[in-house]
């Protein structure tokens, strides 16, 4: 006799909601080929809903293809997960439509977007900003763009600020960078925020739970044991020096023991003499913020494994059970997030690490 108490395989479930309501890509769900959601700290993330758009029964174009459901503009959520566990992924906007007519197969349509980041992508400024603090200023480029915005206070008002030919998106990653943050959408928020690789993990991927394929590269060839920041006061006509080194520490070293700047000669110096500074305080900044990026490229990887909505760009996640020198936590920096009907869902990612 069969057993009956066989457990049950999760099946992976999409949904899609336009404008704030599921009922609208209802009725042309069932032809959906492919949904694709790329997360990425660098730039806005970004969807591509592939379909069917020809009814072989009528012999015609399916109604929906020039209808209003898919204007350009019109607000999109998707939610992945499997049953009815569904948890969001990408909250944004439709920004591009391209169907493709080939002899050899049906017409498709592909439906793009972008999460609200890409507002902040249009059109090129020239602007300064004197006597503020970088995190006023990232504020009111959200305002302007009609974002959401949780901006974590950043400490001295800086004497001048110049946003040459940039795009808000542009200045702010620029500006973020420099002072170790970064530019993130959570939802329809948007995250002016310290990097986040010092957080906990949300998640453990391993070989044999979670079907994980990952290709890690250890290189020293961008790690320092000091990364020193120079400049000129010339009211004061004095120098300003600022530094962060290996002994330092200030951002732990992810699971591991050995910090990559520690696994290079004690004479490794970078020195950066290009960037305009006011202050030894904000010296002092720049040079922490280059050094921790520095740190975390000791160990980049990719890597793919059974879909997972918790794997984002952003967070960090533990890898497990591939030797002592590999395993421990890393900081996600993009995620592609695949669905299809058929073949189910997979997780792609890119990730760093500071230490071994």
């Amino acid at each position: 006799m069969l057993s009956t108490n066989r457990a049950k395989i999760p099946i992976p479930t999409i949904q899609v909601s336009v404008q704030g309501s599921p009922r609208q890509f209802e009725a042309i769900a069932d032809y959906l080929e492919t949904a694709v959601v790329t997360d990425d700290i660098e730039a806005p993330s970004m969807f591509a809903l592939t379909l069917t758009s020809w009814d072989t029964e009528a012999g015609k174009f399916f109604d929906w293809l020039d209808n209003d459901a898919l204007d350009l503009g019109k607000a999109i959520e998707i939610r992945l997960g499997y049953d009815s566990d569904l948890k969001p992924l990408i909250s944004g906007e439709i920004t591009g439509l391209e169907p493709e007519f080939t002899p050899d197969s049906q017409p498709t349509l592909t439906v793009r977007g972008h999460d609200l980041r890409h507002r902040l992508m249009r059109g090129h400024k020239t602007q300064s900003f004197t006597q503020m603090k970088l995190s006023d200023v990232a504020r009111q480029a959200i305002k302007t763009a009609g974002l959401k915005g949780k901006v974590i206070p950043t400490t001295d008002k800086l004497d001048y600020i110049l946003q040459h030919n940039q795009t808000d998106l542009e200045f702010l990653q620029a500006q973020a960078r420099r002072i170790g943050y970064e530019v993130m959408m959570v939802g329809e928020v948007l995250h002016f925020r310290p990097q986040q690789f010092s957080e906990n993990k949300v998640l453990t991927l391993s070989p044999k739970a979670d079907r994980l394929e990952f290709s890690p590269r250890l290189s020293t060839m961008r790690q320092v044991r000091q990364v020193e920041v120079q400049g000129w006061n010339p009211q004061e006509k004095q120098p300003i020096a600022g530094k962060a080194s290996a002994n330092q520490d200030k951002i732990g070293k992810m699971g591991g023991t050995t910090s990559g700047s520690m696994a290079v000669d004690k004479e490794s110096i970078y020195r950066i003499v290009t960037q305009p500074i006011a202050s030894k305080a904000e010296a002092d900044r720049l040079a922490q913020a280059n050094f921790d990026r520095r740190s975390l490229e000791y160990i980049s990887g990719e890597g793919s494994c059974t879909g997972r909505v918790d794997l984002r760009a952003g967070s960090v996640v533990e890898i497990a059970d591939i030797g002592q020198r590999f395993s421990g936590l890393y900081y996600v920096i993009s995620a592609v997030h695949t669905y299809n009907p058929e073949q189910n869902y997979t997780t792609q990612f890119t990730v760093r690490r500071n230490a071994t």
